[in-house]
């Protein structure tokens, strides 16, 4: 009997994912309805009459599982403490190229120690990173060039 019964997480979780999904590609209203009413969704009728049940779906996940909380509770738990940054670290952020550390100047060395401090004091100064990236083909990158 051991054998047979399924898992935690599958009977907590998977289960009812695939529930809802095969409710809403079979389109059987009945259970949709019933889905959506115990989870207190308000699904809009602009939805739930489209002729793709993908977005009928969509609505309902992205109502029932946001996925902007749980990215952020992802990061918040998954990303280190900036706290825990190590000197040498903070001194790569602040260096842009093949500057080194040293040749900036002293007002912007000095705030290396507030960097780490990472404190919300008022008189405490405002650090700001901001960082872009820019996707680009595989084919693009050096490694894989052709010599």
């Amino acid at each position: 009997q051991s054998k047979g019964k399924k898992p935690l997480f599958v009977q907590l979780v998977l289960d009812n994912i695939w529930s809802l999904y095969e409710s809403v590609m079979k389109r059987d209203k009945e259970k949709i309805e019933k889905i959506v009413t115990s989870l207190g969704l308000r699904i809009g009728a602009r939805e739930s009459r489209h002729a793709d049940p993908k977005v009928q779906l969509n609505a309902i996940c992205s109502q029932w599982l946001p996925i902007s909380d749980a990215v952020l509770s992802m990061v918040c738990n998954k990303i280190p403490s900036p706290l825990d940054i190590t000197a040498e670290r903070v001194e790569k952020l602040m260096c842009v190229g093949a500057r080194t550390f040293d040749s900036l100047p002293p007002e912007t060395r000095e705030l290396k120690s507030a960097f780490m401090k990472c404190s919300s004091e008022g008189t405490a100064p405002v650090i700001v990173f901001v960082s872009k990236m820019f996707p680009v083909d595989a084919k693009a990158l050096p490694q894989n060039k052709p010599r």
